[in-house]
């Protein structure tokens, strides 16, 4: 039988079912290839208590965690929730069609924990992904997204690809407003999200070139808000 288990947002984040159903697994897979983690493997190695495996694109794309779950419990971990990244729910696809026994078990994510920013959450709009940049390779369609959400006044979150430091995010944000015209006043950057070290920060782009954040972190641009929710943002001006 297969798992896919989210951890949730911190070390001890994943559900009391999540822990017993690994306890019991013969194999243990970490999927570490679409998300920063604000922890080190090993440590969750420790608090699980059982040899853990790193799984790449390559391998969790592929048929082989799926064939070993024919023969016995196999368990993939998935930082936050177990569901956000496609990939995840063509391997649950893929169990399907193989006959493959599946059980999903959820975990807090980044989108649950932005509602501390204060902003509400059914005034979102479609989710963006900022990838990393290279040479003759600049893809800005996060831009569109969020002019889309700008037209019916939603909040948009932007997923910032890992291996993107914060600096070059930054950089790559900027350029890519400029090119596609779009203004921006303040904006809130989250960074660690749903752990002790958790920040919110309510700045101009101007000022966040002087900041240090670490990862994971991801950005939100405020469309129309409530009252209370421009109250609530001020807070972070702090």
């Amino acid at each position: 039988m297969l798992y896919i288990i989210g951890l949730g947002l911190n070390l001890k984040g994943i559900s009391v079912e999540g822990f017993e159903i690994v306890k019991r697994c013969k194999k243990i897979y970490l999927e570490g290839y679409t998300v920063n983690f604000p922890y080190a493997g090993n440590v969750l190695r420790e608090f699980i208590g059982k040899k853990i495996e790193l799984a790449d694109r390559e391998k969790v794309e592929g048929l082989e965690i799926v064939d070993e779950a024919k023969k016995k419990d196999v368990a993939l971990l998935v930082y936050g929730a177990p569901l956000i990244a496609t990939t995840h729910i063509a391997l649950l696809d893929e169990a399907k069609k193989s006959r493959v026994k599946c059980k999903v078990i959820h975990a807090g994510s980044v989108l649950d924990a932005i509602a501390e920013t204060g902003l509400q959450l059914y005034k979102f709009g479609k989710i963006a992904s900022m990838p990393v940049w290279k040479k003759n390779f600049e893809p800005t369609s996060f831009t569109d997204v969020i002019k889309d959400n700008q037209k019916i006044r939603a909040h948009s979150l932007i997923l910032v690809d890992i291996g993107l430091p914060f600096e070059k995010a930054i950089e790559q944000l900027e350029k890519a407003l400029q090119d596609s015209g779009i203004k921006l006043g303040q904006f809130l950057v989250c960074s660690m999200l749903g752990t002790k070290n958790k920040k919110i920060y309510l700045r101009t782009l101007k000022e966040f070139k002087e900041y240090k954040i670490r990862k994971p972190f991801c950005f939100i641009i405020p469309g129309k808000m409530h009252f209370v929710e421009e109250g609530f943002l001020r807070g972070f001006r702090d």
